[in-house]
C-alpha cells in the first residue's frame, strides 16, 4: 500500500505505485504517474503531465512539470516532463514542461540535480549527468550522459554538453561543449577531461585517440568542422567510438558555435 502523508494533495487522476511514499503538503496534480518506490518530499509539487519511472526521489519544494518561461507559449499546450530511473532532484530544483503538444522535457536515468538547480523546457539531460547547486539550463539545452556541470554553470538556450565533459562551477555557456573536454570560466576549453575518461575505464587507445583527435579539432584556429571532417576521412581516422563521437560533434548542426582553448583566446587578445 502506498504512504500517503494525510495532508498531502493527490488528485483522483493521478497514478501512484503501491510502493510510492508521499510526503506532508506535496501536490500531485491530474494525469500525473508516479513509478514503483518514488519518493516525493514535503512540499513537492508534480503538474499535469509529469511522468517518473522506478526510484526516483524529488525532495521538499521541487516543483516539476512548471509552465515554461516562454511568451509564446499557450498553457493550454499539453505537455510534459519524463524523469529516468533512480533520478534524485534535490530541494528547490525547478523543471518546467516542454512548449511542444505532446512534448517532453527529458531527465534520464541514475541523474543527480542537486538544490536549487533549474532545467528549462524542452532540455534533454540524458543518463548519469551530475548538475550541482544552482546550475541553470535555458530552453532546449542538450546534456550528453555523464557529464558534470559545477555549482552555478549557466548556458543558453539551444547549447550542447557533449558527453563526459566537465564544466567548472560558474562557468558562463554561450557556447557548446566537446565531449571529454574541461571548460571554465566563458565556457573556456582548457583540455580533455582525462580524470573522467580513465575513471570510465577507458583504456590507452581511447585515450589516445582522443588527444589526437583534439589535437586535430583544437591544436590551431580556424574551421573546427574542416578540421573534424578532414581527420575522419583521413588515413588517421579514428577506430574509437569515443574518438569519433568527439570529430562527430563538430559536425552536428550548431546554433551557439563552439568553445574556444584558452591559449588561443589568449593569443586573439594579445596587442
Amino acid at each position: 500500500m502506498n504512504r500517503i502523508h494525510a495532508t498531502a494533495f493527490v488528485d483522483p487522476d493521478a497514478q501512484v505505485a503501491s510502493s510510492a511514499e508521499i510526503g506532508p503538503f506535496a501536490v500531485v496534480e491530474a494525469g500525473v504517474i508516479v513509478g514503483e518506490n518514488c519518493v516525493i518530499g514535503p512540499h513537492a509539487v508534480l503538474r499535469s503531465g509529469v511522468i517518473l519511472a522506478e526510484g526516483v526521489g524529488i525532495d521538499a519544494h521541487a516543483v516539476i512539470g512548471g509552465l515554461p518561461q516562454d511568451l509564446r507559449f499557450d498553457p493550454k499546450t499539453i505537455s510534459g516532463v519524463r524523469i529516468g530511473a533512480n533520478t534524485a532532484i534535490r530541494e528547490g530544483v525547478t523543471i518546467h514542461r516542454a512548449t511542444r503538444a505532446g512534448s517532453f522535457t527529458e531527465i534520464g536515468a541514475n541523474v543527480l540535480i542537486m538544490a536549487y538547480a533549474h532545467v528549462a523546457h524542452d532540455c534533454r539531460v540524458e543518463d548519469r549527468v551530475v548538475l550541482v547547486n544552482n546550475v541553470m539550463l535555458a530552453g532546449h539545452v542538450w546534456v550528453g550522459p555523464y557529464a558534470f556541470l559545477g555549482g552555478g554553470a549557466s548556458f543558453h538556450q539551444n547549447a550542447r554538453i557533449g558527453e563526459s565533459a566537465m564544466v567548472s562551477g560558474l562557468t558562463r555557456g554561450p557556447h557548446d561543449v566537446a565531449p571529454f573536454t574541461l571548460v571554465a570560466e566563458r565556457c573556456e576549453v582548457h583540455g580533455l577531461n582525462l580524470v573522467g575518461i580513465k575513471r570510465r575505464g577507458f583504456g590507452q587507445e581511447v585515450i589516445s585517440e582522443l588527444k589526437a583527435a583534439y589535437k586535430a579539432v583544437y591544436g590551431q584556429p580556424g574551421n573546427r568542422r574542416h578540421f573534424a571532417q578532414a581527420m575522419l576521412d583521413g588515413p588517421h581516422s579514428p577506430h574509437s567510438p569515443q574518438a569519433r563521437q568527439f570529430l562527430e560533434f563538430f559536425i552536428q548542426p550548431t546554433k551557439r558555435g563552439y568553445s574556444t582553448p584558452v591559449k588561443q583566446l589568449k593569443t586573439e587578445e594579445a596587442p
